[in-house]
């Protein structure tokens, strides 16, 4: 079953009426129209990415002042080595796609910017800008100043300043319904695995 409008509609609903009543009044459209095609999408993309994790439904409240039963998106992820992953947001706006390292730790931080400050960080930049004529943001935790110990007029000082490393875009729904949604986040996974290999590489993770 793919992909079509109603995942996205049934989004923009939500969004305007989070209830517990709305939710048991169209669970058989977020089945339908959510949860089956992309059970079917992730299928497709196990062979080459390997399997995915769907996020539930329900938000935990407990300690939000905002009290919202769900989430206005469905999250997928993917692992992938070295504590990278794939991920997948549907709502209603579309699908967002994106890969990175969310994760790091001051071990990692250290070597993430090691890396940056010498020849591999060439590399990055030349990733990064691919994936940026692409389409892609780059996302991630950062400082709002120069780390220590790196001059504010370094040529990666953008790259140094990031904690964690991600990229991420939105395809058009256009290419997101009937059927197409299979290729197109194939194609964007596939667009990120520079980037999560290098990320993954001997100089950035030990």
């Amino acid at each position: 079953m793919p992909l079509t409008a109603k995942a996205f509609d049934f989004y923009k609903q939500l969004e305007a009426d989070n209830t517990k009543e709305f939710w048991h009044a169209h669970k058989d459209v977020y089945e339908r129209a959510v949860r089956e095609p992309l059970e079917e999408l992730l299928e497709g993309l196990e062979d080459e990415f390997g399997p995915a994790k769907l996020f539930r439904p329900q938000r935990d409240t407990r300690f939000s002042t905002d009290k919202s039963p769900y989430k206005t998106s469905q999250g997928v992820t993917v692992a992938a080595e070295g504590h990278t992953g794939y991920y997948l947001m549907l709502g209603a706006d579309g699908i967002h796609v994106g890969g990175g390292f969310h994760a790091f730790d001051t071990d990692d931080t250290r070597r993430y910017r090691e890396a940056v400050d010498g020849e591999a960080g060439e590399k990055l930049r030349t990733i990064v800008d691919r994936l940026e004529k692409k389409g892609f943001t780059l996302v991630g935790e950062r400082v709002k100043t120069q780390p220590r110990g790196y001059s504010a007029d370094h040529p990666r000082i953008d790259l140094l300043r990031y904690k964690s490393l991600g990229a991420e875009k939105r395809l058009p729904k256009s290419r997101t319904t009937g059927g197409q949604a299979l290729g197109a986040v194939r194609d964007a996974w596939r667009d990120l695995r520079p980037l999560m290999e290098w990320l993954t590489g001997p100089r950035v993770r030990s």
